[in-house]
């Protein structure tokens, strides 16, 4: 932009130059002209003086080269009867032209200009004293003004490029600090203001933006509180169905019921937690990949054994940082194990494969057969509400990377949470699928 606006200067400085240079070098050419012309017909009128005092021939050859012209043999005098005196460049043509126009005239002759002033002379005869203006003599001085005025042409030019770029960083200065502001808030910074400077127009915008960056993070600070008290209002119910199962008795399905209202509680504590926490310190969450699968798979495999599902797990040696509060990544990670056990009859098999590079949830199901009607928010073919892949796609985004759909090895769905940073070696390969692992990931 600061560029554009330099250039628009240049072109504008330019053609103002060029309309004021142009009339100027004409008339420089044209003073010069008239210039040599007034020297001339000074140089004459001293020789009509001379001959209105005596017409002799001697005295007038004398007045000749007392002259500047005449001394350079650039003036003569055309007497009547008599050889002219002085040096001529004209011819006898414009000699008659002279005596019979009576008035100055001037001639082209090569390598100038001769300028010609008829007189009469006392006796009623007609004398033509002849100057010789040569073209050095008319371009005299004209050179160095046409340079003068070039460079002088330049000079403005270049101040005032130079004086709009200084107008102009200012403005150039407050649009970027806008523009980068505006990404800042785009990749989540909401601490994000700007300092209104620059024209009017900017400094309003920088306003509006300062308020819209406030107003966004009230209102996600607003939602986050609401998402709180709508967790802690699950609490009720949670009780009750605690005390329920508290009145079971021992056995293999209480133990359970008590130890999935025991996760309940502490995904529920964890959830308002994280709902409470400012924009900035979420932000800067960090959770462990390996971490938060071998705490899901705790659960579901209870649930696998239950229906019979073979499942196995691939990788999980070196802990894997995703930057995302622990609470999405586990509504993730239960998203992509939850959806083979929805939509896969009992007892087909999966198998969980994770690396540096992401989370691959493989089944042996009749897989998706339309990815792109999959992810679309609340839309489902299989009788869900069509928000856990939505939810895997957009945690995959907030960590930088994407969703991958598409046909798996064991013959169905392979359902990627890819966070598009390179494995650092390559996967371990596959094992049986009948294997099962419980517990944590391991290879």
């Amino acid at each position: 932009m600061r560029w554009e606006l330099n250039r628009l200067a240049l072109a504008i400085t330019s053609m103002v130059a060029i309309a004021f240079l142009v009339p100027l070098i004409y008339a420089t050419g044209k003073i010069a002209h008239d210039r040599a012309l007034s020297d001339a017909r000074q140089q004459a009128a001293a020789i009509v003086a001379a001959l209105a005092v005596d017409a002799d021939p001697g005295l007038l050859n004398n007045a000749v080269a007392s002259t500047i012209a005449g001394s350079t043999g650039r003036l003569a005098v055309h007497l009547p009867g008599i050889d002219t005196v002085g040096t001529t460049h004209v011819g006898d043509t414009a000699i008659a032209q002279a005596n019979q126009y009576r008035r100055s005239v001037t001639a082209d002759v090569p390598g100038g200009l001769a300028y010609l002033q008829p007189s009469v002379l006392s006796d009623g005869r007609s004398a033509v004293i002849e100057v010789f203006v040569p073209d050095e003599e008319m371009r005299r001085g004209v050179w160095p003004a046409w340079l003068a005025l070039v460079a002088l042409a330049f000079v403005l030019v270049a101040g005032s490029v130079l004086f709009a770029d200084r107008l102009g960083s200012r403005l150039v200065r407050a649009t970027r600090e806008l523009a980068g502001s505006s990404r800042r808030l785009g990749s989540g910074d909401l601490r994000v203001r700007v300092e209104p400077s620059g024209p009017r127009e900017l400094q309003d915008a920088a306003h509006a933006f300062n308020s819209m960056a406030a107003d966004l993070r009230r209102l996600l600070d607003a939602e986050r509180e609401l998402a709180a008290d709508l967790s802690h209002r699950l609490r009720t119910p949670l009780t009750a169905l605690r005390l329920d199962a508290e009145t079971m008795p021992p056995g293999l399905i209480a133990d359970r019921m008590r130890q999935a209202c025991d996760m309940l509680d502490e995904e529920l504590e964890a959830i308002i937690a994280g709902a409470r926490l400012g924009v900035e310190a979420r932000g800067n969450e960090q959770s462990d990949l390996i971490e938060v699968l071998a705490d899901r798979l705790a659960f579901w495999s209870a649930l696998a054994e239950d229906q019979q599902r073979p499942w196995e797990v691939i990788g999980g040696q070196t802990p894997v940082p995703v930057p995302l509060p622990r609470s999405e990544l586990i509504l993730a990670v239960d998203s992509l194990l939850g959806n083979v056990f929805a939509h896969t009859p009992e007892g087909v098999a999966f198998r969980v494969t994770v690396s540096p590079a992401g989370l691959l949830v493989d089944d042996a199901g009749p897989g998706i057969a339309d990815p792109a009607a999959a992810v679309q928010r609340g839309v489902s073919g299989a009788g869900s509400t069509g928000l856990g892949l939505d939810i895997v796609r957009r945690v995959a985004e907030a960590a930088g990377g994407h969703m991958e759909i598409s046909r798996g090895p064991l013959g169905g769905a392979r359902i990627g949470l890819l966070l598009g940073v390179p494995p650092s070696a390559p996967p371990a390969p596959p094992a049986e699928v009948g294997r099962r692992r419980r517990g944590r990931a391991a290879s």
